[in-house]
């Protein structure tokens, strides 16, 4: 931890809070002059402290209506310095994430690795599997297209050159759910299905080009290596305007339609796949192919194989794919680790929500979080609670373990003109939440002295949310500046209270 001599410190805490100003200002340019100056003072008790404009001036100006609500909390003693509606439970949004590592951090350990099994489910014979060959998941959020490709080559390796029976899959490790919330629309990448047996965070890679008078379009499992289409989502060009994207279920394959007026003259995304064993199933197959190995497809197995686990496909430590998770807020994964950490924790875990209310159990007993509610592990459901005030006091406890802090996200300070202040000496840690008139932040900030603080900043405006057209809602207006002004008064709020509170 950084530490600056008192003069530095004097100068650096100046311009950092200038800036702060500055931002301030900014936010609140038709809002009026402030009622106090900006401009640090010294505390009339000589304690030699500075004071700094008062968080509900910063509120004020930031013109969010709605919740704002926030706690800060002292580190070393535990202490709450400051909060606002603390007992109140607002969305967490993507802040849920942190709170579902430290969920599997206690129940599977930062080592956990979570594991993908080609089982053969009889006996082997001069390279011939006499019985069925069993594509077993374990719940690995992060199998990809490569991993299958290598263990295809790794079963070849291990000299199998036929299966006398069938190729099924098993994704019963964890319950299967369509969707993790469905009040999202139906083509967002980051609203996908769920399974014990998932593939590319459970997305499809759509690209369309230009083809004469229409398009011609392609469904895939790409990765950085192959590029293997995939027949279990389909996607067909419709001439309409809107609604730009549908979707059907086809049995056993996804349904899409597109409207041409919105294709232009190429392009590409990624859409959710609801059917991921299937996805992952062929995939394998079409790798097991090019190994010289046909498989007969046969229906999913229903239950755990047992038999001889030919290849083992093993995941990353469960402490390098939290990074990762709390790094690019991927929300299958909070759902597969959370449910995983469940099944664990329960034996077997029947739903999705079920999962949550376990996490909601473990959370009030081990983190204090007496008043948290969640609907899922990854936020994205807008029914799930926590209070300010209870996450900032349990960041608080936990930081002595020293687990969670190093998974945050370092987050960047930033001018009054939105770009980034790589020298400003406050740095923080935390995890970022978003939804439509939802922004929350959570982590700890340390001043240029060195003091930690634990805090959680939740804002939320209710009666805007429920204006959103469902179908929709990946854009509405008015959320994007909304977004700006929330996250302009959480580095508001942060200067105030490393100003305020470090020595």
């Amino acid at each position: 931890m950084l530490r600056f001599n008192s003069r530095m410190n004097r100068s650096l805490t100046r311009r950092f809070f200038l800036s702060s100003a500055m931002s301030a200002i900014a936010v609140s340019a038709q809002a009026g002059a402030p009622a106090k100056s900006l401009r640090p003072q010294l505390r009339p008790d000589g304690l030699g402290k500075r004071t700094a404009p008062e968080a509900e001036a910063l509120i004020r100006a930031a013109k969010l209506g709605g919740e704002v609500d926030f706690a800060v909390v002292d580190i070393a003693t535990g202490k709450t310095l400051e909060s606002r509606g603390a007992e109140e439970g607002l969305p967490p949004a993507s802040v849920a994430k942190a709170v579902t590592a430290m969920y599997a951090l206690d129940t599977l350990g930062q080592n956990y690795r979570f594991r993908t099994r080609l089982v053969a489910v009889g006996p082997i014979v001069d390279g011939v599997i006499e019985g069925d060959l069993v594509l077993a998941g374990g719940g690995d959020p992060t199998l990809d297209t490569n991993a299958l490709a290598q263990m295809a080559a790794d079963l070849k390796a291990a000299g199998i050159r036929a299966v006398t029976g069938k190729f099924r899959v098993w994704s019963g490790a964890l319950p299967y759910t369509p969707e993790i919330d469905d009040t999202q629309p139906d083509h967002v990448g980051y609203n996908p299905a769920l399974s014990g047996l998932n593939l590319n965070f459970n997305r499809v890679h759509f690209q369309w080009k230009r083809a004469g008078g229409g398009h011609s379009v392609t469904m895939d499992a790409r990765s950085d290596k192959y590029r293997p289409e995939v027949q279990v989502a389909r996607m067909s060009v419709v001439n309409r305007s809107l609604p730009v994207y549908t979707h059907r279920d086809g049995g056993d394959h996804d349904i899409w339609t597109v409207a041409h007026s919105a294709l232009g003259n190429g392009g590409a995304r990624w859409l959710p796949v609801r059917h991921p064993a299937n996805y992952t199933a062929e995939v394998f197959m079409t790798f097991a192919r090019a190994q010289g190995l046909r498989l007969d497809a046969g229906a999913a197995a229903t239950a755990r194989p047992e038999g001889t686990a030919l290849v083992t496909h093993r995941s990353d430590s469960l402490r390098d794919i939290l990074r990762g998770m709390l790094k690019y807020s991927t929300n299958i994964t909070a759902e597969l680790v959370g449910l995983t950490a469940s099944a664990n924790r329960m034996g077997k875990v029947a739903s999705l929500a079920a999962s949550a209310r376990e996490m909601t159990r473990w959370a009030s007993d081990e983190l204090g979080l007496a008043d948290a509610r969640f609907v899922d592990h990854s936020g994205l459901g807008d029914r799930s609670r926590i209070s300010a005030g209870s996450l900032a006091a349990a960041l608080a406890r936990v930081h002595r373990d020293g687990e969670i802090g190093p998974l945050l996200k370092d987050i960047p300070m930033r001018h009054a003109n939105g770009q980034i202040d790589r020298a400003h000496p406050v740095k923080v840690q935390a995890k970022t939440g978003t939804l439509i008139f939802v922004s929350s932040l959570a982590g700890y900030a340390t001043a240029p002295d060195g003091t930690t603080l634990a805090f959680a900043i939740f804002a939320a405006d209710a009666r805007q949310r429920a204006t959103i057209d469902r179908a929709s809602q990946v854009t509405a207006p008015g959320a994007r500046s909304w977004n700006r002004r929330a996250k302009r008064l959480q580095q508001a709020l942060i200067e105030r209270w490393t100003l305020t509170y470090s020595g």
